[in-house]
This record gives structure tokens, sequence and C-alpha cells, in this order.
């Protein structure tokens, strides 16, 4: 019978199993801290706490992400958050989170919406998508719009010295940029023009009163510098409910019904006095 062959085991071996399982040790302790003890209500609060609010972030991130168009901070609200939640500041977190990636979280025209970032855009731009420009004529009149509404063809026609011709405004129309407001107090009751949502989407204006003040202009060569004394730009308002001087777009039809006697109103006319002494 052959004797089992013994195997001796250095020091130095016992030495490198006992770091090994210490180094180990060491790993699941630190694991362990990420997770609060059970015997610390306040530290397992707080992780429920984090826990939850992270779950709100990604409920709005999905809800923004699978829209094609801005949602306002109500609609979020009520769709993926709880009562009581502070819709505003989880919004605010989550556009800190997306400030240096591709995709930001912006405000536009009052709503939140995920955009590519401006210094990507590039990246998608379709080269076979044609773009049609505003004539110079368009784009004046599409500014006197937007920095002067509520404002009538006439008036804008005084702005810019000229006539203004049908197909700008139609033009300006189709874009979905501007849009008939109401009707002018004055004689002939000429339509009021304003702009929409469209319109500060499409410019990435949260409301009218981000636009561009005279100091902007002039800062971004857009302005003379050498502007005649006294001149002044409009502070351009955001006035969704029409003006006192601002009648509500009607059908003229209705208007006509209106102005026409109602049934059962009709004053009896007085019988002919000719045919009264006759019959006497």
């Amino acid at each position: 019978m052959v004797p089992p062959r013994l195997t001796l085991v250095s020091d130095n071996t016992r030495e490198k199993t006992g770091k090994a399982k210490s180094g180990d040790a060491e790993e699941t302790r630190d694991a362990g801290s990420a997770v609060p003890e059970l015997g610390d209500p306040d530290a397992a609060i707080d992780h429920l706490t984090q826990s939850a609010g992270r779950e709100k972030l990604r409920r709005l991130e999905a809800m923004l992400f699978a829209s094609h168009q801005p949602l306002d901070a109500k609609t979020l609200a009520a769709r993926c958050l709880d009562e009581g939640d502070d819709v505003h500041s989880l919004l605010i977190a989550l556009q800190a989170e997306y400030k240096d990636r591709g995709v930001v979280l912006v405000r536009v025209a009052g709503r939140w919406q995920f955009r590519t970032a401006d210094d990507l855009s590039y990246l998608l731009e379709r080269q076979q998508k044609e773009e049609r420009k505003l004539s110079k004529a368009a784009q004046e009149t599409l500014a006197i719009i937007a920095y002067h509404q509520p404002v009538t063809r006439a008036e804008i026609e005084e702005i810019r010295g000229v006539s203004t011709s049908p197909g700008t405004l139609d033009v300006l129309m189709e874009t979905g940029w501007i849009r008939p407001r109401g009707r002018r107090r004055a004689p002939g009751r000429p339509l009021t023009y304003g702009t929409t949502e469209e319109f500060l989407i499409h410019f990435g204006l949260d409301s009218i009163k981000d636009l561009p003040g005279l100091a902007d202009l002039k800062a971004a060569g857009l302005l003379d510098a050498n502007l005649p004394p006294g001149f002044t730009m409009p502070s351009p308002t955001d006035v969704a409910a029409l003006m006192p001087d601002e009648l509500p777009l009607t059908d003229e039809s209705e208007e006509e019904q209106e102005a026409l006697p109602l049934d059962g109103d009709e004053t009896e006319e007085e019988p002919d006095a000719s045919k009264k002494e006759g019959e006497d």
C-alpha cells in the first residue's frame, strides 16, 4: 500500500488566502454600506424618498420622450405623478440631468419637450428637405405682428411705409405662425392678427416676452447703431385674450340673422287711413 503524499502549504500561501478573504469581507461591507441598516429609520426613509423621486423622474422622462409635441406641467402631473408632487421642481431636476447631453429638456411656449442639443443639430439635417425662405416683406410683416400684436393690415402698412400684399399674410398663416385674433372696433371692423404657439415653438421661445429687445438687436448687428433720436421699440406682450378695442370673430351670416327681427317681435302696422275712410 502506497502511503498518501503530503503537500506542505507555505506561510505565504496562507497570507495570500487570508488577504483574499479579508478583501472579500471589505467588499461585502462596502456593498452593504449602500443599503441602510435596519436599525437606522432616518436612513431608510431617505433611501425610500430618493427611490420614489427617481421613479417619478423616470415617469416624466418616458412621457416627454414619447410625446411628439410639448407637454405642459399640468398634463404631466395628472398622468404620471401623485397628488401634491412638485412637478416644477422635478422638471427642473430632469432638465439639469440632461444639461450636457445630446438631447436636452427645454421649455417652449410654457410647455416642456426633449430636443436635440443646439450644437449637434447639424448631425440631423436632411439635405433632401427643401426649405422655403420667407421674402423680405413676409419677414418684416411677421416681425411687426410679433412686436405690435394685436395689429391690423392697415397698421402693418403704416409701420412698414408700403402696402402689404394679401399673399404675404396668407403665407404666414400657412406656416401656422400668425392667426386672425378678432376685429378692431373701428369702421369696417378690420381683422387683427397675432402670433401662435407654433411661432413660439419654432423659434424656441417660452413666451412672446422673450423676443429680443432693442439692446439685443443692436448687439447682434440687426439694427443700425445710428438710430434717430427718440427711437423706441414696443415691449411685446402675451395677449391671448381679446383687447378692449377688439371684437370676437363671428360669422357674418350669424350677424345678419341677429340683425333681423325675431318671430313675434314684428310690430303691427296701423291700417291705412284711406282704407279706414273707405270703410266708414
